[in-house]
């Protein structure tokens, strides 16, 4: 482990505030990301007018339930930013190199779903928690597995020295926003094990650096694209066919 959990202070996270991002693509983001989150938690201490955005922020994000597993949404501050992905190790128990957001299962330790999600990307990229800024948070994603998964939304610079953890990532690669917000989805084509059966199941992706992304991650890509854009994704499951 690169950092111990406790070394995580909640209160010394940095919050990105829009009115101070310089670029409209990620500013419009932020700004309704954070709509959102702060709308997610029910609490007079929110709408205090007197309470900096930041301190609400932050406040909301530490008072939502705590999910199973917690993912980062980390987005480069840049003109053109881009989207920070990893493909797990072929190794791994579940979801063996398949593409995902850094990111990993809750520790009793960690307090909170920032933490998870911040320790488990330092864990997996030497990504340290002080060279990110959060944004919020999107909805609540449920694993093939059933575990309940909160997307953490973040900026981070674009010229960061991120290292892969060979033990659980095999690759750090970028998605393009624009591509992101502009391409169409292609279709996918996955074997999949149903009881004693196997079934074909076609589900969108989005084919990025040589990588094909779909299911949760795509399921949490689209669910950004569409608090942020407006973008509207159909996301399904379809079963081509099955045999035994």
């Amino acid at each position: 482990m690169l950092l111990p959990p406790q070394s995580l202070r909640f209160d010394e996270f940095s919050v990105a505030v829009p009115d101070f991002i310089r670029y409209p693509t990620i500013r419009t983001l932020a700004e309704r990301v954070q709509h959102e989150t702060l709308n997610a938690v029910t609490s007079p201490a929110l709408y205090d007018a007197s309470t900096s955005r930041s301190t609400r922020i932050l406040d909301s994000l530490y008072q939502t339930p705590i999910a199973d597993a917690s993912v980062l949404v980390a987005i480069t501050h840049e003109r053109h930013p881009k989207l920070l992905l990893t493909r797990r190790a072929a190794h791994m128990n579940s979801h063996a190199g398949e593409v995902s957001c850094v990111g990993g299962k809750h520790d009793a330790g960690d307090g909170n779903n920032v933490v998870t999600a911040l320790r488990e990307a330092c864990e997996e990229t030497a990504l340290q928690p002080n060279k990110v800024q959060l944004i919020g948070q999107l909805p609540i994603q449920t694993s093939k597995s059933g575990m309940s998964v909160r997307p953490i939304v973040a900026l981070i610079a674009p010229d960061l020295l991120l290292v892969p953890e060979l033990g659980e990532i095999s690759r750090i690669f970028w998605a393009d926003f624009e591509t992101l917000l502009t391409q169409p989805t292609v279709e996918y084509t996955v074997e999949y094990a149903m009881q004693d059966k196997i079934a074909t199941i076609l589900t969108p992706s989005w084919q990025v650096d040589g990588e094909t992304v779909w299911g949760l991650t795509g399921r949490v890509i689209a669910s950004l694209l569409e608090t942020g854009f407006d973008r509207q994704l159909e996301w399904y499951y379809r079963i081509q066919n099955t045999r035994n």
